[in-house]
């Protein structure tokens, strides 16, 4: 394809062609929305599985928990009765979904293909992230006022708890599976918890900043991205030395970070209404792109095996709730 242009000289009327140059690919490209149905209220956190390609939507003001076909991208079913899901995790091993309920503080247990009820445990308060560690086989889970659980995912019991100094918010495992990290806006803290000790032993600095929600790590470099909502702002961390490497502004009203370790980016979704992506190379960060999307839209995930990122959308003015995909560019 050629762009041609005329160009005045003198008297005279040239024209040129020039090749088109080709756009640049954006980086999330949004691929297809699919309806969850009838679905009231605030959507929560996702998670996988990744043998049956299905993602599973804590639908938290609905009560209910979405099960997405990602082959097919349609909804398979919904799993009911729930007392606002905020967590889901999936532990491929003991093939069990763990949905952590912020009402009645129970984390249920749902089993195989159909998902049938499996059992319950009782955290008493605010059941909420969940976490599987595939190389201990146990589920971590953040609740209360502050604690976090180790359960067994072969016996769904509660193998030991953590005190922590306010509520949990995103968390997540080293690659020693030692050490957790964990948000703690109630405390104004970053915290480093010894899995191993059973207790909390360091802090990471925050430098000012406020609520902060979520969370990611890159475990081969050893970094933590943390995205605090007061001020506005990502930070970067060097879990070696707990130093703050780097800090860049955001978007507004933040829930949920992933770090797309293929393409060195960071996804950052937001309740504003937009996702910010970030290229993270090194201790340096520019933001890349900011993509609008729908005011409240602040929940994803994203799956490196499948090379998708994926966003809850809450159903807004007479529009139903959806979970939007997005392909990332090269």
């Amino acid at each position: 394809m050629k762009r041609c242009q005329r160009v005045l000289l003198a008297s005279a009327a040239l024209w040129f062609c020039t090749p088109a140059i080709p756009a640049e690919p954006p980086p999330l490209a949004l691929e297809a929305k699919v309806g969850l149905g009838t679905v009231r209220g605030r959507i929560d956190h996702l998670a996988v599985d990744l043998q049956r390609r299905r993602v599973f939507v804590a639908e938290l003001g609905n009560d209910s928990v979405g099960v997405v076909d990602a082959k097919e991208n349609r909804l398979l079913r919904r799993i009911e009765g729930l007392k606002e899901p905020q967590g889901v995790g999936y532990a491929a091993p003991s093939d069990m979904l763990y949905v952590a309920n912020a009402s009645d503080g129970s984390v249920r247990l749902f089993g195989g293909d159909q998902y049938a009820p499996s059992g319950s445990i009782d955290l008493h308060d605010d059941a909420d992230n969940i976490r599987v560690d595939t190389r201990s086989g146990q589920v971590v889970v953040g609740y209360g006022r502050g604690a976090l659980a180790l359960l067994d995912a072969a016996k769904a019991g509660v193998v030991a708890t953590i005190p922590l100094p306010a509520h949990p918010e995103g968390f997540q495992i080293d690659e020693s599976g030692r050490q957790v990290f964990v948000n703690l806006p109630g405390s104004h803290q970053i915290g480093v918890v010894d899995r191993d000790a059973g207790k909390l032993t360091a802090t990471l600095p925050t430098n000012g900043g406020n609520a902060n929600f979520p969370m990611a790590i890159d475990r081969a470099t050893g970094r933590l991205f943390v995205v605090f909502r007061s001020p506005t702002r990502l930070a970067v961390y060097s879990i070696r030395d707990a130093k703050e490497q780097a800090r860049i502004d955001t978007c507004g009203d933040s829930d949920d970070v992933f770090f797309d370790a293929r393409r060195q980016r960071i996804y950052v979704s937001c309740g504003e209404g937009f996702v910010d992506v970030f290229s993270a190379d090194g201790s340096r960060m520019s933001r890349l792109a900011r993509i609008g999307t729908v005011s409240g839209a602040r929940t994803a995930f994203f799956v490196p095996e499948w090379d998708r990122y994926y966003l809850a959308v809450r159903a807004s003015g007479g529009t139903p709730a959806a979970l939007w995909v997005y392909k990332p560019g090269s």
